[in-house]
């Protein structure tokens, strides 16, 4: 019975464990833009950058049409891995291959921004604050880490585009007697873009994740819209058939 008492005091504490290290977690508000003009850029480095080594197995190349992009600029500026544009967006990486070079397989990203939200409350926030706070630490086997997921296996990308930032760790109190860490990053070797155009950039790809997850989620948004005007038309309908047909006994 005691066993039992407290492996269910360590279930119960867990959710408030998860709460309290979030709150430790500062995201950054992603500007997350549905226009296609954003969504084609976000493809573009979609594959070109992340596609190396991540998948999107559960997305095909021709969906992009919906972004306003025909077939053939598909075919010519998008398909590095494929022949036929109906085919899935896969790479040739094994994952054992990318466990035993990251340490962990790279996960396929078709629905990473919703995975992502059911952790940290907003998954375009967690990949937009993750994609730009890379800095370099020669302690890492890539000589990379993360400020949002620390010691990851995954290298920066992004680094030509953003330039190289280097960390300060500072030791501040955490209003509980004790002491926390904190990281303040410093751009030290500019990269291709300035650090304005480099956030537009990891927020169109932000952007196109999103979609990604769910191209049709705006048809959806608009048949819903229309069901509840069509629910509500045939309410008042009900609603006068029921006075007309109760009118004599009232």
């Amino acid at each position: 019975m005691n066993v039992l008492k407290k492996l269910l005091g360590a279930a119960l504490m867990v959710p408030a464990l998860a709460i309290a290290s979030g709150a430790e977690l500062h995201l950054d508000s992603a500007p997350v833009s549905t226009e296609p003009a954003n969504l084609q850029n976000g493809a573009k480095l979609f594959v070109n950058y992340c596609l190396n080594c991540h998948g999107a197995s559960y997305m095909r190349y021709n969906r992009l049409t919906d972004i306003g992009l025909t077939e053939d600029q598909i075919r010519d500026n998008l398909m590095f891995t494929a022949e036929k544009v109906g085919e899935q967006m896969k790479i040739a990486l094994r994952r054992e291959d990318g466990k035993a070079w990251f340490g962990a397989a790279p996960p396929d990203l078709t629905v990473i921004a919703r995975s992502r939200a059911s952790e940290f409350g907003s998954g375009a926030d967690w990949l937009y604050t993750y994609l730009r706070q890379f800095y370099r630490d020669p302690s890492r086997p890539t000589g990379w880490n993360n400020v949002v997921f620390e010691n990851v296996g995954m290298p920066h990308i992004l680094w030509e585009l953003q330039g190289e930032q280097h960390a300060k760790v500072n030791e501040v109190k955490d209003g509980h007697g004790g002491m926390k860490k904190e990281i303040e990053l410093e751009l030290v070797k500019p990269g291709r873009l300035t650090p304005e155009e480099y956030d537009q950039a990891v927020a169109d790809l932000v952007s196109y994740i999103v979609w990604m997850g769910e191209p049709i989620a705006g048809s959806r948004k608009t048949i819903g819209a229309f069901v509840l005007a069509g629910l509500a038309v045939l309410f008042g309908l009900s609603f006068a058939l029921k006075k007309a047909y109760w009118q004599d006994i009232h």
